[in-house]
């Protein structure tokens, strides 16, 4: 049987415990599945499935974590470069399945289970329903609604903390509520108090602050390399060869917001505010844009209250950022009636996201060169195309492997005949033009090289690589801020975890510490001689989720020696194997190349997030 340690790897480092913070398995009360909220939270009509709870989070990636092809390649290059890391992933994409010790540790002194970190031990498959013990529901209601402010022993034994899915989960035996009623098993906590206890739910309940801040986002969605029980497992090397003692920061959506007006309580006016730019009066939490707030006139909770008691009052689970792609492939997967039958749920997803994407940004044209096209001459065209970030966090922000954004500009005659672009993708290959003057806006890390002169090295033989929990440095982090970042305070060394990276974005002000939320790039196009007049310039910025790059190295990481197995090999004797659905005589890499490359997927085809036109030469 294939194994962990048959992938190599020093004793010491496949004995290392990986998620040794927050609570641990196992739970006296474990997490219910999602399937026992769903009576009562989710909606029975088409106006009610775009409100109610259950129905909005079922399509997105939170409720499809441990269903997502692309992590499931990422893990198992993850365990490939170190034994054991997937205990780490597993944490967030199955809360359900990890706190129950169905991945790397039991929590009660038996032996672990095999290949669970490569999530051979979980229960379900990927499109099971979310029904009792089924592992494969991702983030699911109990998990957050269970989530406390500090662990059982108090705020200073157990603190809060940001980061890595480092939680505290309520597993108390009885739940008391505010009212005096007494239920057995935790409270689930929520942001209402039920004035008058009108609308108190038929269950365990306490208020909770958390539940309306950005701290409770900040849980999962900062994220460093993995905090061992020997300490981090890579920390930071800055761009200079300056080694440092801090973990390496993976993701930082969570801090990037932190340190933006958006985190602060009240700021600027309409005058003040840039244009184009959200005037902003309060904190913005997470929640404002990923839970937005609905008026619709049926709006409710949950189906024993009244159609209408929550309008104005009921944050939408959507949990959508950019992502269409994966949930499109998740449907068309497992979402259909032979499977977890909420196709309907999905399709909002994706709308939602579209629509989330459409609102991040702003692009404007201007004209500044204009030579005009003779019969015999060329011309010449300048164009400045600005980008504005008009979200609460770096644009694009997020896991940043493969996941990048940029600008396509392209120039057409009267008749529609393009003369000239910067930026093309290609749709049949999936391979991105990166041409002289194109402006990618993305995070590059790498693992440093100290060979001198020092080097942050993000591919190797002109091959971009992706080691997720090797990486050590940042080659490159172009990625636009959001509106009044402070990347750093004075004698504040944690800056260097978001500050730009071979890119600098000018302050608003000299020595404000706070930095523009827009970018500014020139471009000069040659128009052909006999060029029609007016031409007209289109931008469009473009995102996309996985590169033709990234993809193509979780493919070859799973074939290259020693090889991953096919899944069903994988996990070949453990419970419920072998799956007719998903990879299984495919390896995960394999698996995931082959759905990029299905032409019903497209090859993550890139959204349009905002777009400008300009004519000149009329």
């Amino acid at each position: 049987m294939w194994t962990i340690a048959a992938l190599g790897g020093s004793p010491s480092a496949r004995a290392l415990d990986f998620t040794p913070h927050g609570t641990q398995p196992l739970l006296q009360t474990p997490l219910e599945e999602s399937s026992n909220c769903q009576g009562c939270h989710r909606g029975t009509s088409a106006p009610h499935n775009s409100l109610m709870p259950f129905s909005s989070w079922a399509g997105s990636m939170m409720a499809n974590a441990t269903r997502d092809p692309l992590f499931w390649a990422a893990l198992d290059v993850a365990n490939k470069d170190f034994p054991g890391a997937g205990d780490y992933c597993l944490r967030c994409h199955t809360p359900s399945g990890w706190l129950a010790g169905r991945v790397a540790k039991k929590g009660d002194g038996s032996s672990q289970p095999a290949n669970g970190a490569s999530g051979c031990q979980l229960n379900g498959d990927y499109n099971d329903s979310d029904g009792y013990q089924m592992d494969y529901g991702g983030v699911g209601c109990h998990y957050c609604h269970r989530m406390m402010p500090h662990g059982p022993q108090g705020p200073q034994a157990q603190p809060f903390a940001i980061g890595n899915g480092n939680t505290w989960i309520d597993d108390a035996g009885t739940c008391i509520t505010p009212s005096g009623d007494q239920y057995g098993g935790p409270c689930r906590r929520g942001p209402y108090a039920y004035v008058n206890y009108k609308l108190e739910p038929p269950h365990g309940w306490q208020q909770s602050p958390l539940h309306a801040s950005s701290d409770l986002c900040g849980t999962c969605h900062d994220v460093s390399t993995p905090d061992t029980d020997a300490g981090p497992l890579k920390t930071l090397v800055l761009e200079n060869g300056t080694a440092t003692t801090r973990p390496f920061p993976i993701e930082r959506t969570y801090t990037e917001w932190k340190r933006s007006l958006f985190a602060d309580l009240i700021f600027r006016d309409g005058i003040q505010a840039p244009s184009g730019t959200p005037v902003l009066t309060k904190a913005q939490q997470c929640q404002g844009c990923h839970m937005p707030n609905t008026d619709d006139p049926l709006a409710q909770a949950c189906n024993l209250n009244p159609e209408g008691s929550r309008t104005g009052n009921m944050p939408v689970h959507t949990f959508v950022g950019a992502n269409t792609w994966v949930p499109a492939m998740i449907k068309s997967l497992y979402g259909g009636s032979g499977g977890l039958n909420r196709s309907g749920d999905f399709d909002r997803t994706i709308a939602w996201a579209r629509a989330l994407l459409q609102s991040s940004a702003k692009v404007t044209t201007t004209l500044t060169a204009f030579t005009p096209p003779g019969p015999s001459s060329p011309g010449q065209i300048g164009v400045r195309v600005r980008t504005t970030n008009l979200s609460g966090h770096k644009l694009p922000t997020g896991y940043a492997e493969g996941r990048r954004m940029w600008l396509n500009v392209k120039v057409f005659t009267p008749s529609n005949v393009l003369v000239a672009e910067s930026g093309a993708f290609d749709a049949a290959s999936g391979v991105l033009g990166e041409d002289s003057q194109i402006k990618i806006y993305e995070a590059l890390q790498g693992i440093w090289d100290a060979t001198p002169p020092g080097v942050c090295r993000t591919e190797s033989g002109g091959v971009k690589k992706f080691h997720f929990v090797l990486n050590n440095c940042v080659a490159k982090d172009n990625r636009i801020p959001p509106l009044g970042f402070r990347p750093a305070a004075a004698g504040d060394a944690n800056g260097d975890e978001v500050r730009p990276v071979g890119y600098s974005y000018a302050e608003t002000a000299p020595g404000s510490g706070e930095l523009v939320n827009y970018d500014d790039t020139a471009y000069t196009f040659v128009l052909p001689a006999g060029t029609a007049l007016p031409v007209r310039i289109e931008a469009n910025l473009q995102h996309q989720i996985s590169s033709k790059e990234y993809i193509e190295f979780l493919r070859n990481q799973a074939q290259a020696a020693p090889a991953v197995p096919a899944e069903n090999v994988l996990c070949s004797g453990a419970p419920g194997r072998p799956f007719n659905v998903g990879p299984q005589n495919q390896s995960r890499g394999e698996f995931m190349y082959s759905l990029w490359a299905n032409p019903a997927y497209g090859k993550s085809p890139p959204e349009t997030a905002a777009t400008a036109t300009l004519m000149a030469g009329n």
